[in-house]
């Protein structure tokens, strides 16, 4: 049931009962499959107007907030589906590499099913709010000495010699339950928006919403986006044509120079009439200041879709005249805050008396 709240933003259900039990029918997913949630899902879709008007106006804007999700992003829509799996076919342990999101989304589901958690990150390249959550979540929290490539080519080759189930990406039940955002958007909208922006990184994402909304487009011809990916230009291997060997950004959660999606990906921006494009660090977090403007705090990846279609716009490549548009968040801003953190000057200090206070507020 499709709600508009007093304050305008679009919701799905009065209650939310998680990803699989909502979906599950239309996801892809063995009979074995034990259910293990957290209640996620159900994120919900935030007009931005201001933003729009920002932008150049005359387009309708919304921005999926996927870090609503009870880890902070939208990596467990996958883990609700992945876990859920491993623990249906009797695994008693998972294993990941991850730039910070999928471990600490990892860790939770691990926890809630009585699972171990092994993480593997890349040394000194996780941001302190996700390797925090995958510690608290009593995940084994590895650091290797090396990129994220590096953590994933270790972690399958360790999952094919051992009993320990692989949840990131590559692990097609992940795709099942993220495509589950694309379905919440038909639903919440009433059909597909004209053009859907979101990062791209290790390219799971934009390959399971292109999945979903291909298989709600046959069920219900809710219609089909064009996509935008965005990836940050230190770390743009689906732009530039080849691998990126050591890739920097502060977008740390698309930090990757090989997305093991990278052809499902490219595959995903053709098909649907779309594109996949780079944006500078100065323009992501330029955008995470303006969302934050908006009241919409998000880690500095996630501000890279609407970071890439402002630089299209703003050099006359996107007419967007009468659109609607959707714009993925992918993760809140405390799975990221150490550029706002360094940024940040210390606060003023003042005596405990009204003058002092009416002095600096400057009240009439």
């Amino acid at each position: 049931m499709k709600e508009k709240r007093g304050d305008g933003c679009l919701t799905m259900n009065t209650t939310n009962t998680g990803v699989l039990s909502h979906y599950g029918g239309l996801l892809d997913l063995p009979n074995h499959t034990q259910p293990v949630t957290l209640l996620e899902g159900d994120t919900p879709l935030i007009p931005v107007p201001r933003l729009a008007e920002a932008l150049g106006g005359g387009f309708e804007l919304y921005v999926k907030y996927e870090g609503l999700n009870p880890t902070g992003s939208f990596k467990d829509r996958g883990m609700t589906a992945a876990i859920s799996e491993a623990l249906g076919r009797g695994a008693k342990a998972v294993i990941c590499a991850s730039t910070g999101n999928t471990a600490a989304s990892a860790a939770a589901y691990a926890a809630r099913a009585g699972m171990r958690a092994v993480v593997l990150i890349p040394e000194g390249k996780v941001a302190a709010g996700k390797l925090a959550g995958a510690v608290a979540y009593g995940a084994q929290v590895v650091q290797v000495k090396g990129s994220f490539d590096d953590a994933l080519s270790l972690v399958v080759a360790i999952s094919e010699k051992h009993p320990i189930a692989l949840v990131n990406s590559l692990n097609p039940y992940r795709l099942e339950g993220q495509k589950s955002a694309a379905f919440e958007i038909c639903d919440t909208l009433g059909r597909a928006p004209d053009l859907l922006c979101l990062p791209v990184g290790n390219a799971g994402n934009i390959t399971s919403y292109w999945m979903g909304f291909k298989q709600y487009h046959r069920l219900k011809g809710s219609g089909l986006p064009r996509f935008l990916g965005v990836q940050a230009a230190g770390a743009a291997p689906l732009v530039l044509g080849h691998p990126v060997e050591k890739p920097e950004t502060v977008a740390t959660a698309i930090r990757i120079g090989r997305p093991a999606r990278g052809e499902q990906a490219l595959q995903a921006a053709e098909e649907s009439g779309g594109r996949i494009i780079a944006a500078s660090d100065d323009e992501i977090l330029s955008m995470q200041r303006k969302l934050a403007g908006e009241g919409i705090w998000v880690e500095p990846a996630s501000a890279a879709g609407l970071a890439g279609l402002a630089n299209l716009m703003r050099r006359g490549e996107m007419d967007l005249a009468g659109q609607r548009v959707v714009a993925v968040c992918t993760g809140h801003g405390l799975k990221d805050p150490d550029i706002i953190a360094q940024q940040m000057g210390a606060p003023m200090i003042l005596p405990p008396t009204i003058e002092a206070l009416e002095a600096v507020i400057q009240t009439p």
